[in-house]
């Protein structure tokens, strides 16, 4: 289990590499839009390791992994990996972005603070993610992708604005497959060897699903947007976190709960606040100064709240 959580790291990485290098391949071969590319192909790859693992939990019955690994995912998206990639390079984004992409981000955190708390909106006995609101969240993720779908006809004869290697239609493809199935048997790896390690240190399971699961299944966006941002590739670095939030709330934890109900405690509100704080937070820096660019200094902000709020959780845990 060690020698493949050592392992997985390397594969993570160049299964990333290889996503990052077909993704943009493709977009600038079909004139599409970088920024679709990085909502849809980058952002489901990327998030397939949280779907995995919901996927276990939810079947084994651990429903605190399952919830806190996507509560901490999103918001190790945005405070830890978008503020590793402003530091690697400044992030400029499109005004779609900043104005629906990250707006709907923001939407999906309200959803499921409205959907999980039965008691407080409904006087319910107890609170949980039921399998009908599992079939609600599937429906908001079923209207993002007409948005993404629509936003792609739209600007498809629009060049990309990235310089990108153009490689064949086969090669681009097969470098998308490979990187996909290095990023799932990586983070999977990682995770597995992560559960282990914080057992052993008698670390709860809510607290390893917000921290342990959670960064190890945010390491593939963690690569794939460090290597965007090295790569100039900037749509795809926030397209890629904007989407995998989504895709996180609205598909994975979907799936998660119709396979079975999600209990949900109210001290996990306090991270979903968390959630809906990152995404205002980005939402407020793009929004101001250089507009519609996320500055290193910013993203030297977005990673001191994230250590703060890692240490906050060690404390109450």
């Amino acid at each position: 289990m060690y020698v493949l959580f050592a392992i997985g790291f390397v594969i993570l990485i160049k299964g990333a590499d290889l996503l990052v290098a077909g993704a943009s391949s493709i977009a600038g071969r079909f004139n599409i839009s970088s920024l679709v590319i990085g909502l849809t192909v980058v952002a489901f790859g990327t998030s397939t390791p949280e779907l995995f693992v919901n996927l276990i939990a939810s079947f084994n019955g651990n429903t605190e992994i399952a919830i806190g690994n996507v509560l901490g995912s999103n918001i190790a998206n945005v405070l830890l990996i978008l503020g590793v990639a402003a530091l690697i390079y400044p992030l400029s984004v499109q005004s779609s972005t900043i104005w629906k992409e990250i707006p709907f981000s923001f939407l999906a955190a309200i959803v499921l603070g409205v959907l999980a708390n039965d008691i407080l909106i409904d006087g319910a006995l107890k609170s949980e993610l039921s399998r009908s609101d599992g079939m609600i969240l599937i429906c908001f993720f079923s209207i993002f992708m007409v948005y993404v779908f629509e936003i792609s006809f739209r600007h498809k004869d629009e060049k990309s604005e990235d310089t990108v290697k153009v490689m064949g239609v086969f090669k681009s493809v097969l470098f998308i497959l490979l990187g996909l199935t290095g990023l799932v048997f990586g983070g999977k790896w990682i995770v597995d060897g992560a559960i282990v390690i914080a057992t052993n240190m008698g670390i709860s399971e809510s607290l390893i699903g917000l921290t342990v699961v959670a960064v190890g299944t945010s390491l593939p966006e963690l690569a794939t947007s460090a290597v965007a941002a090295y790569r100039r590739n900037v749509d795809i670095a926030i397209g890629n976190i904007v989407g995998s939030n989504i895709f996180n709330i609205f598909l994975v934890l979907g799936i998660s709960a119709m396979i079975k109900p999600l209990p949900f405690r109210a001290t996990s509100n306090s991270d979903i606040y968390m959630v809906i704080l990152s995404s205002l937070l980005l939402f407020v820096f793009l929004s101001i100064g250089k507009r519609h660019m996320l500055m290193r200094w910013q993203g030297l902000v977005f990673l001191l709240l994230y250590i703060g709020y890692t240490v906050m959780l060690v404390i109450k845990g």
